[in-house]
């Protein structure tokens, strides 16, 4: 059934970080970027990257790369800004591999508070979603040279993806430049994996990825993979699935209350932006 869009604004404007405030009113409500851009400054560090929570699960203060992917995200969705990009494409390239590869974390998070399940693994699937915001808002260099041919090797080698190496996966597919290698890459991994089902993730029971986190965009590459018939039970089950206090719930372990906070106001934005992005009322 339709989703209460009274409810999940009020549980915005009660519940939701700053950040998402501004992210929804200029989502849902024509509001300007500005305040979103002006917010997301609070996570900068002068080093370039971004830190102090902004990625839920690692609430260090210092530079991560979890953070600065999420920021990237946000700059996108909020129409850039070459400030900031410049400086956190800076910061990438300091800390990026020989390789191209970006690590999960960088040492010092672990006096902080973060989820259980974060590490600092030297080469990360991370690498391909830095990869594809990098490439969505037509970043340049060499260090993004290397990392792209890092993630080309990753999808070409990776003979059973799983579910989040496959999300990161698709974006990259969706945003790198070469659109005749990637639609062969989408080809060939749509004959290894089947992105239109669920994909348990293992984390807690229920967590899982399904086709919109796969393929949120009705008009990008990877919507190939998914069948009409899967988004629209995907649809339906995220209307069905708006709580009673008009936010949406995650399906990844809940480890602490901000935590907790900070991602249902980041999952209710998302679950708007996939109704109306999808075809569906709001």
């Amino acid at each position: 059934m339709p989703v209460d869009r009274a409810a999940a604004e009020t549980f915005i404007w009660s519940a939701a970080r700053l950040l998402d405030r501004h992210r929804y009113a200029m989502l849902f409500q024509d509001g300007p970027a500005q305040p979103v851009i002006a917010a997301l400054r609070a996570y900068e560090n002068p080093d370039g990257g971004f830190g102090h929570a902004l990625e839920p699960d690692v609430r260090c203060p210092s530079s991560q790369p979890a953070p600065t992917y999420t920021a990237l995200e946000v700059l996108g969705e909020a129409g850039g800004d070459a400030d900031l990009a410049t400086a956190a494409y800076a910061w990438l390239a300091q800390i990026a591999g020989p390789d191209g590869s970006f690590p999960a974390a960088l040492p010092g998070f672990e006096r902080y508070p973060h989820a259980p399940w974060y590490t600092a693994e030297p080469r990360s699937m991370l690498t391909l979603g830095l990869a594809a915001v990098c490439h969505e808002a037509g970043a340049t260099g060499e260090w993004l040279d290397r990392a792209t041919d890092w993630c080309w090797r990753s999808i070409e080698a990776q003979e059973q993806p799983g579910g989040y190496w496959l999300k990161f996966a698709l974006q990259f597919l969706d945003a790198v430049p070469d659109e005749d290698r990637a639609g062969t890459a989408i080809r060939e991994l749509a004959g290894r994996v089947d992105p239109s089902a669920v994909m348990p993730i293992g984390g807690v029971e229920g967590e899982a990825l399904r086709p919109l986190d796969l393929s949120p965009r009705p008009d990008s590459r990877s919507r190939t993979l998914a069948t009409g018939p899967h988004i629209e039970a995907h649809l339906d089950a995220v209307e069905n699935e708006q709580q009673d206090d008009g936010g949406w719930m995650f399906d990844w372990p809940a480890w602490s209350l901000a935590q907790t906070a900070d991602w249902r106001g980041i999952v209710t934005i998302r679950a708007l932006t996939w109704l109306r992005d999808n075809g569906r009322a709001i």
